[in-house]
């Protein structure tokens, strides 16, 4: 019998592909990035007057802007461009947002992760001690942590609304009688049990950013699509054990409980990788559009790829350019004047005449100012405003009454028009328009 010969060859590759790997995506990197971003803003934004709301004292902070709640029209601008921010996010990269920058999907895997970390440490330290008393100790840690993780929170939260110096004297002094104390408790309270019990339940069965998505989405908005049109996929179901929301992403891209997180398209990639080929999950424009990371042109990279989108985006523009130009009209010291007409005037003992007027002054930056007052077109009148120039700190608000007085002159007539001019030294003075009454002889017959 022939003896069989042995060859040196290496043998063949077994249909898989003999060179280096495909490159893998490392979209969790990506995003656990995006998430420490996102929280760093979170917590530093109501320290910077960024954006937030000063509910005690009236206020609306933007891009740094102090803004009096009646400055209805620039506010509005504000709240309409973040509208259609949220708009343009929907319909171009659906829901891209609730897996990169939603808090409640930050604060929900940082809870889950911190649970896990917590249970693997005490069983690697207490490993003799029985199951139950192991679970015991691992959950009291945990929610030590997430009741310290819930007051700074909440503390955050609330610094959004009120002052943070004014919030930090009425936790030092466990203020639990006004309404900044009570809304700190109930906060506490919620992110507590939201970080324990509801995590990612509140994306399926409360939050309406989803629901949103689905009516603003269209066959061109960013999808994770599962392609296997050569059925490579060899079902380890990495895919499904790394999913944070526990689906199934080879079912349908259209599962409301997806967030676009891409934790899917590492795992396949991660797995198929290894065995030289390319993972079955992407990102894709649309169910049936191309994969994200073939597309060439720079614009359809971002994801405009339609008339729509660009109409979207021409209108968050123009929101855009009305909020910037009136922020740019906007003077960093307000100042209100008019005439108190409870009375006509008031006639002095040497035939002086006087005009009360009320005067409102508000310092909405962040420096201390002065405001001048003078007046033009009224023959010896004057004004009676001391201190002047009247000073102002920085988110001071003056409110006060003060005396236009003439003497009776030639050409006076019962309604007298002049000017009264305000100069904060940033811009132009501030012209008043107003009228001087006074008392007029009667003529005999």
């Amino acid at each position: 019998m022939a003896t069989p010969e042995i060859s040196n060859k290496p043998p063949k590759s077994c249909g898989h592909n003999a060179g280096p790997p495909p490159p893998r995506p490392h979209y969790h990197r990506v995003r656990k990035l995006v998430h420490l971003t996102c929280f760093l803003i979170f917590v530093l934004l109501p320290f910077f007057n960024v954006m937030r709301f000063d509910i005690p004292r009236q206020r609306f902070y933007f891009a740094g802007y102090e803004l009096l709640i009646s400055e209805f029209g620039i506010i509005f601008f504000a709240l309409m461009f973040l509208m259609f921010v949220i708009v343009v996010s929907s319909v171009v990269y659906g829901r891209i947002y609730c897996g990169y920058m939603c808090p409640q999907m930050i604060f929900s895997e940082a809870s889950l992760e911190t649970e896990s970390w917590i249970k693997r440490k005490v069983t690697k330290h207490f490993i003799k001690w029985p199951a139950p008393r192991r679970n015991l100790l691992a959950r009291g840690l945990f929610y030590a942590i997430v009741g310290v993780a819930s007051v700074f929170l909440s503390f955050i939260f609330i610094s959004y609304f009120v002052t943070p110096s004014d919030l930090i004297r009425r936790l030092a002094s466990l203020d639990m009688h006004t309404a900044g104390g009570i809304s700190g408790a109930v906060v506490t309270l919620i992110t507590f049990l939201d970080f324990t019990l509801l995590r990612q339940r509140f994306c399926t069965t409360v939050c309406p950013y989803g629901y949103l998505q689905g009516m603003l989405g269209d066959g061109n908005t960013l999808l994770v699509t599962y392609r296997d049109e050569n059925h490579e996929c060899i079902e380890c179901k990495k895919c499904v054990r790394d999913c944070l929301m526990g689906i199934d992403i080879r079912k349908s891209p259209y599962q409301i409980e997806c967030v676009h997180c891409g934790e899917c398209i590492d795992s396949c990639a991660d797995i198929l990788g290894k065995l030289g080929k390319e993972g079955l999950i992407h990102y894709t424009w649309g169910e049936t559009g191309k994969v994200v990371e073939t597309e060439t042109a720079w614009y359809r990279k971002l994801g405009i790829r339609d008339s729509k989108r660009v109409v979207v985006l021409l209108v968050t523009l123009f929101y855009l350019s009305g909020l910037y130009v009136a922020l740019s009209m906007r003077r960093t010291i307000l100042v209100q004047l008019q005439p108190v007409r409870t009375s006509m005037f008031r006639l002095g003992d040497d035939g002086t005449v006087y005009n009360t007027f009320r005067v409102k002054l508000a310092n909405r930056g962040s420096s201390d100012a002065s405001v001048s007052f003078w007046l033009e077109g009224l023959p010896s009148g004057s004004l009676t405003l001391q201190p002047s120039p009247v000073p102002l700190k920085a988110g001071e608000t003056i409110d006060r009454q003060f005396e236009v007085s003439a003497r009776p002159f030639t050409g006076a007539n019962e309604v007298n028009r002049f000017r009264i001019f305000a100069s904060t030294g940033e811009k132009d003075p501030e012209v008043f328009d107003e009228t001087f009454l006074m008392p007029q002889e009667k003529k005999s017959k």
